[in-house]
C-alpha cells in the first residue's frame, strides 16, 4: 500500500497520522503485529514525535537548520541540497510501529510526520502491514 503527500515548503513536517491510522484499520487483521512506514526518497524522512504543540516540530526543524546549515557542503556544488540529504539520513527513511487490535500503538502525544527537507515536492509513502 502507498500514498503520496504534496509538501508546500522547503522544510516542514507534515502530519500523516490520520492517513496511517486509516490504512492500518483497513489493511490490518488480527494477526498483524507491526506497521512499517518508509519513504523512498533521499531528502525526506519519517519522524514520530509530539504534534499537539506545533512548536515541537518547529523546534526540531530549527535545531537541524542550525546544526546542518545549507550551502557549505561538497554536494551543494551539484544540487545545492546537501543539507537535506544529511538531515534525512540522521532522521531516517522509516519507522516501525506496533499494531494491536488494528490500531497503531502510538503514545498519547505521538504523531507520525513526513519530514521534508528539500521541498516543495510530491512524496511517496510506502506502508507494509506485518
Amino acid at each position: 500500500m502507498e500514498f503520496t503527500i504534496k509538501t508546500n515548503k522547503r522544510e516542514e513536517i507534515v502530519d500523516i497520522t490520520k492517513e496511517m491510522e486509516k490504512i492500518v484499520e483497513q489493511e490490518a487483521n488480527k494477526k498483524s503485529k507491526a506497521c512499517l512506514i518508509y519513504v523512498p526518497h533521499a531528502t525526506c524522512a519519517i519522524i514520530i514525535n509530539e504534534n499537539y504543540d506545533k512548536a515541537v516540530c518547529e523546534d526540531i526543524l530549527n535545531f537541524l537548520k542550525k546544526q546542518i546549515p545549507k550551502g557549505i557542503w561538497k554536494h551543494d556544488a551539484i544540487d545545492n541540497n546537501a543539507d537535506a540529504h544529511i538531515k534525512a539520513s540522521i532522521i531516517g527513511p522509516s519507522q516501525i510501529i506496533p499494531i494491536e487490535n488494528k490500531k497503531l500503538q502510538l503514545g498519547k502525544w505521538q504523531d507520525i510526520g513526513l519530514a521534508e527537507f528539500d521541498g516543495p515536492r510530491e512524496r511517496k509513502v510506502i506502508v507494509k502491514i506485518m
